[in-house]
């Protein structure tokens, strides 16, 4: 009975042990369909979730990029266009380069060959007009001077003058350094008013009042004690202010 067991043995292997192949293959490719499936399933939903996700983080600004039409474009370039600057001849002289005369006949006017490369309407190349002229010589509209002079005595007889820096304008064409020292008439003002000092020298000049307001204290004090000088320092003082030789003790000049 034992051997009739052990022969039919091999057979029953043989018969079962396909049955385990054909499952294991079946459900191998099941997992792979199923694996695949579930694999392109989960990027489609992890590129929606990242798409979804993008969305919600972005400014809605940014959701949607729009392409400008010819009408913007052409409309950009017009107006960087109408910015660029003014007219070429018109830059300051700073921008430009010039072939300056210096053999003209000087106060007479010349024509100067110019040119810039500064952004700037129309030609880049022209001709301005200028006088001849070194920058120094230029009038007091054509130059900015940067000191005041509040040292200096405009009160003082001969008028005294004071050094300060000039620079020529922008916009005027000259010969030589465009920077250049100046002696320059005293002429700087405190506040004091020449009506105020006259009224006050008419009305209350017997007190001082008027010198007082001007600062010379120590003539103001000899007029008060004095009574104006019994009456003529005080008309004396009224002719010199009326003329205008009765300054503020500062050296500044009236407004």
């Amino acid at each position: 009975m034992a051997n009739v067991k052990f022969r039919f043995l091999p057979y029953l292997i043989l018969c079962f042990i396909p049955n385990p192949i054909k499952a294991h293959e079946i459900t191998s490719s099941a997992i792979n369909q199923i694996g695949e499936a579930c694999l392109q399933e989960s990027c489609n939903t992890i590129t929606e979730i990242n798409v979804t996700t993008d969305s919600s983080n972005m400014d809605p600004s940014e959701q949607t990029t729009e392409m400008p039409s010819e009408e913007d474009i052409s409309g950009e370039t017009s107006n960087s266009s109408s910015t660029v600057g003014d007219s070429c001849h018109l830059l300051p002289v700073e921008f430009m380069r010039c072939d300056l005369n210096f053999t003209c006949i000087y106060g007479g006017l010349v024509n100067v060959s110019c040119e810039t490369d500064h952004p700037c309407k129309g030609s880049k190349k022209f001709h301005k007009e200028m006088k001849c002229q070194y920058c120094y010589q230029t009038s007091a509209e054509d130059h900015s001077c940067n000191a005041t002079g509040t040292y200096c005595n405009s009160a003082a007889n001969p008028v005294q003058k004071y050094r300060s820096n000039c620079t020529a304008k922008s916009n005027v064409l000259c010969l030589g350094q465009r920077m250049f020292f100046k002696n320059i008439r005293c002429n700087w003002t405190s506040g004091y008013k020449w009506s105020t000092t006259l009224l006050l020298s008419i009305t209350l000049g017997g007190f001082g009042a008027d010198r007082f307001y001007l600062g010379h204290w120590q003539e103001g004090i000899g007029k008060l004690f004095s009574f104006g000088g019994a009456g003529v320092w005080t008309l004396i003082d009224v002719i010199l202010v009326a003329v205008g030789y009765l300054k503020p003790a500062d050296g500044s000049v009236y407004i």
